[in-house]
């Protein structure tokens, strides 16, 4: 942190491009953290927020509801195959935390006692908050926690650029299945499985093998397991599909969406369950099977009306098909990074890119340089006119999902110009 004395501010944004406070432009290489869906400023999203704030800004969802945010959980369960009920939150480490406990209580609220431990794929990410870190434990981020986290079980991630010696990549993908089978039979206190749908995001960008997701639902469904995913960076788009569960055939029991539910433009996130897993929790008050849980902001009306408009604007202006069609725009751009000595690797789905780098190309060694590979690259990023982020080895392009081609070209170029102004800082 001490590298960083001074920042950036913010002032403005228009469409793609993020304006500081000296009037210098930078095109938004990171969906400002993932989430911006349409750019900066956009008349619609803004009109939504305006028209709600004028009529109801707030209202607890304890024992009241409101309009758009019923009107959401409808838009919702209506684009996501096999759910049925949605529980409303701030952010996706809260939208996992409630995926957590929903898991474990429904084998308590079942009468299933001995069902508490959770399953887990190793690499992945699910949030900041104890949960979060517990299910999605990647030691560069948590280490300093990890005798405060509780256990799960995890299993090895397929990752076609890092395969153990001695196997295929096919032989690998069996084995890591296999693995997981072979625990799901021999223990019957598993209560859920939890990873990341499509691909995991924030562990660098290592995109599933075709069938990978599908066969471990399969499995749960076999052994009894709830399967449960995290779609909050993945869904809505971001890999190419609005419901990434539906592109993979692996229908969750609990899936939760956040980042771009509402555009970017206000914070919110939502747990969604199947019917079997609502069921459980209704009772009488004394059977005590309510869920515990709730925040300030649960619901909140402006948040959803925001979202609904975002959802809409998907089906009008085609949001996915053009998606699909701008996203090869990164694929023209494979040879020439590829032919940078320090790139490593390139792993690409959809309006998302993980550029690994590394110090030596035979053995795969990843760039660990004494100072902040972020820092590098945001530094050598803004002077191309581009805001980029790296997490450790991995530089991450994950633009607005309605990035115009040319706008993405121009990413790209700058991205090619960047890693190789910084490669004599890193190296």
């Amino acid at each position: 942190m001490k590298e960083w004395n001074s920042f950036d501010k913010i002032i403005k944004g228009k469409g793609m491009w993020l304006i500081n406070s000296k009037g210098n432009k930078m095109l938004d290489g990171v969906a400002s953290m993932w989430c911006n869906v349409w750019g900066h400023s956009n008349p619609e999203l803004i009109r939504a927020i305006t028209n709600q704030s004028k009529k109801l800004q707030h209202s607890s969802m304890f024992n009241l509801t409101n309009e758009p945010a019923e009107r959401l959980a409808e838009n919702l369960v209506n684009i996501s195959p096999g759910m049925h009920k949605v529980f409303f939150s701030d952010n996706g480490s809260t939208a996992m935390e409630i995926a957590i406990k929903l898991a474990v209580q429904y084998w308590k609220n079942i009468g299933e006692k001995k069902k508490i431990k959770i399953a887990t794929i190793e690499n992945g990410y699910h949030g900041d908050t104890f949960g979060a870190m517990s299910v999605g434990y990647v030691p560069e981020f948590f280490g300093k926690f990890k005798e405060q986290l509780f256990s799960t079980i995890q299993f090895p991630v397929p990752n076609k650029y890092r395969i153990p010696s001695g196997f295929t990549f096919s032989d690998y993908q069996n084995y890591c299945i296999e693995k997981i089978e072979k625990k799901f039979s021999k223990n019957n206190n598993i209560a859920a499985f939890i990873m990341e749908s499509g691909a995991q995001v924030a562990g660098g960008v290592i995109i599933y093998p075709k069938g990978f997701q599908r066969k471990i639902s399969q499995l749960c469904k076999k052994y009894d397991v709830l399967f449960v995913l995290d779609e909050i960076a993945t869904g809505l788009g971001r890999l190419g599909s609005m419901i990434q569960y539906e592109e993979q055939k692996s229908t969750p029991d609990i899936v939760a969406y956040g980042k771009m539910l509402t555009g970017g433009y206000l914070t919110m996130a939502v747990t969604m369950t199947n019917k079997k897993i609502y069921d459980s929790y209704l009772g009488e008050f004394n059977d005590c099977k309510h869920l515990f849980h709730g925040h300030t902001y649960t619901g909140n009306p402006i948040a959803a009306a925001v979202a609904n408009e975002n959802l809409k604007m998907y089906k009008t202006k085609s949001l996915i098909k053009k998606i699909q069609k701008t996203s090869k725009v990164f694929e023209k751009f494979y040879q020439e990074i590829s032919e940078i000595d320090i790139v490593g690797d390139i792993r690409h789905k959809g309006m998302l890119m993980g550029i690994e780098l590394v110090t030596n190309r035979k053995k795969k060694t990843p760039i660990h340089p004494k100072k902040s590979i972020n820092k590098i690259f945001f530094e050598e990023g803004k002077k191309q006119g581009i805001y980029l982020r790296t997490l450790g080895n991995i530089v991450m392009l994950v633009p607005p999902l309605a990035i115009s081609e040319k706008e993405l070209n121009l990413l790209l170029n700058g991205v090619i110009r960047t890693i190789k102004a910084a490669r004599s800082k890193v190296i």
